[in-house]
């Protein structure tokens, strides 16, 4: 979409389609909001293009420690299991919620330090532990989006030095989050299909054809 003033552009406003090719297959990715729905890019059959969570809590990170169900404890000096991830970061690093959800715990412990717990739905919560502060805003109750800073990396609690500690939780068992995949967002509600389909249609049918052509002009640069 883009606005003319007497012929020339001076916005191009968001994007209403796009289409891309990785790895021969095209993507396609249409923009939609209506009746109170937040807007969003969307597949053309309905399916969220968003993943349901983040691939990480922090964006810049070391992963110093994985999932082990006997890993050597650098505070305690023994094996334990360490149900979770570690990253290190500086201490006052953002820490992301890595999905949209509800704070159903927020509060300090002996072992855990400064700590929030996130239910995303009936199958997934997400914890974050020594933490060294919390975000404005974040106490228990409080709803939260994806991507959403909830608190800053610290090192309190029983911990050697500043780093997240993550954990994951599905249907209240923690899991290995690293190479899982996970379902995308929330489709459009079936009673909205039918017209964003039509929206859909016309916005792909207003998309430039692909061609060799402009994709040698496109490698040119």
């Amino acid at each position: 979409a883009k606005s003319m003033v007497d012929d020339k552009v001076i916005d191009w406003g968001p994007i209403v389609a796009a289409q891309y090719e990785n790895a021969g297959v095209v993507f396609t990715a249409v923009r939609y909001a209506k009746d109170g729905l937040k807007e969003d890019y969307y597949q053309p059959d309905g399916r969220s293009l968003k993943s349901m969570f983040l691939r990480s809590p922090l964006r810049f990170a070391r992963i110093t420690s994985k999932f082990s169900m006997a890993r050597f404890h650098p505070v305690l000096k023994v094996r334990r299991p360490h149900y979770g991830v570690d990253y290190a970061a500086p201490t006052g690093t953002p820490i992301r919620a890595v999905g949209a959800g509800k704070i159903v715990d927020r509060r300090y412990r002996k072992t855990s330090g400064k700590f929030i717990k996130i239910r995303h739905n009936a199958t997934y919560h997400t914890a974050y532990k020594h933490l060294s502060r919390y975000a404005k805003g974040i106490k228990k109750g409080a709803r939260v989006e994806q991507g959403q800073v909830i608190g800053y990396v610290g090192s309190t609690g029983l911990a050697t030095g500043p780093h997240l500690h993550f954990e994951f939780y599905e249907r209240g068992r923690v899991i290995d989050p690293l190479g899982r995949k996970f379902p995308s967002s929330d489709p459009l509600p079936q009673d909205m299909i039918p017209a964003f389909k039509e929206v859909a249609a016309t916005a792909i049918s207003e998309l430039p054809p692909w061609s060799d052509e402009e994709e040698k002009q496109a490698s040119s640069f």
